[in-house]
């Protein structure tokens, strides 16, 4: 049966990039990069890589394609890099050069620091063969220029006064304002293109037409999409013919859901669940939990697809979360939720190396500093939770217990933690940290009435249905899975022996002796997924 869905897997991933769909996205997990600090040419020095320098540093396409390996072992199935559009091409300015790709002059040409057209075809091809999407970064609300004048206009895509808006500072709060003034500053202006202008759109949607089709791309990432009227995206999207997610940037649900349906896009990077998972898990912080479970709750009914958002605890505008959250268990704890729960997991990179930079430009580091690691607590972590939900999502598809469009719920939630349930998956979460302490959970589940137990972690299934999940050992997150759902996923091995590893060595696994107690009784398997790695146990229940 495994072979059987490894196969089946296999062949789904295996097509091109014609009209991906938003629905072939929902259970892709994505990798983000910033292509100038993924990984360096052969013979480049590698200790040359300064964020404070805001210089490039030397990563392109290429050597992308030449380290996917080390994406694809932990369990992506799709990466996100930034724009591949022309950049601002002249002298430096007050905020560096334009390194990251974002400081876009002419949309209808390749950015040749990160190479050329055979390149980025290359890397397409190449992330297709192993079943693999592309997620390219696109920016249309703005262009970089020097100046808030709009005299010369010739090396930019757009040409003509009449296609910008004049300059205007924004006023915050105000959406008018948002989409017709200006980002950026007196040092950096970015002028505002005008996309109510016919021009502008006919023209736009015959280059992202253009664009996916001739390098084959599979979804696109919108930067600045709240900056841009809401009615011009269906078109842009629909020209694009693949899955499109904007940045709409802040925790007000109401803006944020106003950009997902059918009159907007399709999806919207998760931010109101960022804050809330900050405000949850981030030590110090204020460990308020039912801020998760607020927002699960007015998902219900503000946006149209909660499975469709971008799940992220980390981006090139953010804080890492090394950066504000002292504990490691913490970022563990929230990373679970993103991958259990619904939507879409993104990691951005180094985050599985626990890079911790502050805001821009500190949370742009090299990652080929880190070796590419793919021993640390958080890679192996990852690698582990892509590979049970992948798992989940294609041993499920077509049946009653459908893992992917099943909804998230609130079991239970405490000052300490809280539980919740997709599908037939429990997730139980704590904010306590590493440290032990004297402290439980009691989760109520559906699971059949049992008092059995196994002599391991002691984790014991009331007569109620009830889980009492302990801290004795820190606060680790753990997942709760029916066994029968993961007969043949290669996850908590049913065999009868114990591997026994180094006490200090990260990511070990304990596999344990499942004792059935009777025909009628079923298993579940606990998966404690902690900051010493992975621990997988049974529970009779």
């Amino acid at each position: 049966m495994y072979i059987f869905l490894k196969i089946f897997f296999s062949f789904s991933l295996l097509r091109t990039a014609l009209a991906a769909t938003a629905e072939e996205w929902r259970g892709r997990s994505i990798y983000q990069i910033i292509t100038d600090r993924f990984a360096l040419p052969e013979g480049a020095d590698p200790t040359q890589c300064n964020p404070g320098d805001q210089t490039f540093c030397g990563g392109t396409w290429n050597t992308i394609r030449e380290n996917l390996d080390y994406v694809q072992n932990a369990g992506f199935t799709a990466i996100w890099i930034s724009p591949v559009s022309q950049n601002y091409e002249g002298p430096r300015t007050p905020y560096g050069d334009p390194y990251h790709g974002y400081w876009i002059s002419d949309a209808t040409k390749l950015n040749s620091r990160f190479g050329t057209a055979d390149d980025l075809k290359a890397l397409s091809t190449e992330l297709h063969k192993r079943g693999m999407f592309l997620m390219v970064d696109v920016v249309v609300n703005n262009v970089m220029g020097l100046t808030t004048d709009l005299n010369d206009l010739s090396s930019y895509m757009f040409k003509q006064k009449s296609q910008y808006h004049p300059y205007c500072p924004i006023q915050w709060g105000n959406r008018t304002s948002e989409q017709d003034c200006w980002l950026g500053d007196l040092k950096v202006p970015l002028l505002d293109v005008n996309t109510e202008d016919p021009t502008v759109v006919s023209a736009y949607q015959d280059w992202i037409k253009n664009l996916v089709s001739e390098y084959n791309i599979d979804g696109l990432r919108i930067d600045a999409a709240k900056h841009v009227q809401t009615d011009f995206w269906p078109s842009f999207c629909s020209a694009a013919g693949v899955f499109c997610i904007g940045e709409v940037f802040g925790d007000n649900i109401d803006e944020v859901a106003s950009f997902q349906g059918p009159d907007a896009l399709d999806s919207t990077l998760n931010y109101p669940m960022y804050s809330a998972l900050t405000e949850a898990f981030a030590i110090p912080g204020q460990l308020n939990t039912s801020a998760i479970t607020d927002t699960m709750e007015i998902y219900k009914t503000k946006f149209k697809d909660p499975g469709l958002l971008g799940n992220f605890l980390e981006n090139q505008d953010l804080p890492r979360w090394a950066n504000m959250s002292s504990d490691p268990q913490s970022m563990y704890n929230a990373m679970v939720f993103n991958f259990m729960s619904d939507g879409i997991p993104i990691v951005y990179y180094g985050q599985e190396q626990g890079f911790n930079g502050s805001a821009d430009p500190w949370n742009r580091e090299p990652l080929w500093t880190s070796g590419y690691n793919n021993d640390t607590t958080a890679y192996k972590m990852i690698a582990t939770l892509n590979k049970l939900r992948n798992f989940m999502i294609n041993s499920t598809t077509d049946t009653d217990t459908d893992w992917l469009h099943s909804r998230a719920e609130v079991l239970t939630t405490s000052a300490h933690g809280l539980a919740i349930m997709k599908g037939d998956v429990i997730s139980v979460l704590t904010n306590i940290g590493s440290p032990p302490q004297n402290l439980s959970t009691a989760v109520y589940t559906p699971y059949p009435n049992s008092l059995r137990m196994t002599d391991c972690t002691q984790f014991v299934v009331g007569s109620n249905g009830t889980l009492s999940v302990g801290y004795s050992k820190g606060g680790q997150a753990k997942v709760i899975v029916p066994s029968d759902l993961l007969d043949n996923s290669d996850l908590c091995g049913h065999v009868d022996e114990v591997e026994q590893q180094s006490q200090g060595q990260l990511a070990s696994t304990a596999f344990f002796e499942l004792r059935r107690p009777s025909a009628t009784a079923s298993y579940v398997f606990l998966f404690g997924i902690t900051f010493l790695g992975l621990l997988c146990t049974a529970v009779g229940v």
